[in-house]
């Protein structure tokens, strides 16, 4: 008896996979015909909330500092002398410090990064990498006398004086230390996932007990690649906590400066 092969569509039908991915292509397709839909109606609508979000979204960040830095290399800049002729001058540097492994070490007496071979020695203050800042002091270094002391948004050249203790120096964390103080020296867009420097200044102590005040001002690089960290102090090598180049009343120093 003869069997007759079952008859066989001339096309063979799509796969289950073929089908989901041409259903999900469809998806999109009408999502996306959603989308510019609706924003050429937001647009018609609320014109000056979609140039407001435009130049947010397109901005490093939130209440970022603009400090010009201008030299051959965009990094250094000359010593900026205050409107109080007595006050120290401030000084501007700039860290490459976008390595995600090797530490930058810095020395605020000498206003250069350093190489260190050890540590544990007093010729650095701070040390940088990334967005992440130690000292050299404490559970970093038991030998340095590094510290800060975080004095909150006020005017760079008002401070004239810095405590003379009480400064925090860094703790041991699983992993490595960290001075608690600079944990959040930045802010956080989420929208632009840049990091901006706050206008905090900061008290500092020295590795070998001097003084400084310091604010950072950007983590941007010269060809707008994050990494490097500017940031602009004031050093006092004679061992006193003060930023003036004669000791004055405090009343005087901040009298001169406000009238700036």
């Amino acid at each position: 008896m003869s069997t007759t092969p079952p008859s066989t569509s001339s096309e063979e039908q799509p796969s289950i996979e073929d089908q989901v991915a041409l259903m999900e292509n469809k998806k999109k397709f009408w999502r996306n015909c959603f989308l510019v839909g609706l924003t050429i109606s937001l647009a018609l609508v609320f014109p000056d909330k979609i140039t407001q979000l435009n130049k947010f979204i397109n901005s490093p960040s939130v209440d970022i500092i603009t400090q010009e830095v201008e030299t051959k290399n965009k990094a250094k800049q000359k010593p900026k002398q205050s409107i109080n002729k007595n006050a120290l001058p401030i000084q501007y540097d700039m860290v490459n410090a976008s390595s995600d492994d090797k530490w930058i070490y810095y020395d605020l007496s000498t206003g250069a990064a350093v190489k260190i071979m050890d540590p544990s020695s007093l010729e650095w203050d701070l040390a940088f990498r990334r967005s992440k800042i130690i000292t050299n002091g404490g559970a970093t270094n038991r030998f340095g006398k590094a510290g800060l002391q975080d004095l909150g948004e006020v005017p760079f050249e008002e401070v004239v004086e810095v405590p003379s203790d009480n400064y925090v120096a860094d703790i041991p964390t699983k992993t490595e230390t960290e001075n608690p103080v600079l944990l959040k020296w930045f802010k956080y867009n989420f929208l632009t996932h840049k990091l901006t420097a706050k206008k905090n200044v900061y008290a500092f102590k020295t590795a070998d007990n001097k003084y400084a005040k310091i604010q950072f001002v950007s983590f941007n690089c010269d060809d707008e690649e994050t990494g490097c960290i500017r940031f602009q102090y004031t050093y006092q090598d004679n061992g006193t906590n003060h930023f003036l180049k004669k000791k004055q009343t405090l009343d005087t120093a901040k009298g001169l400066t406000e009238k700036s």
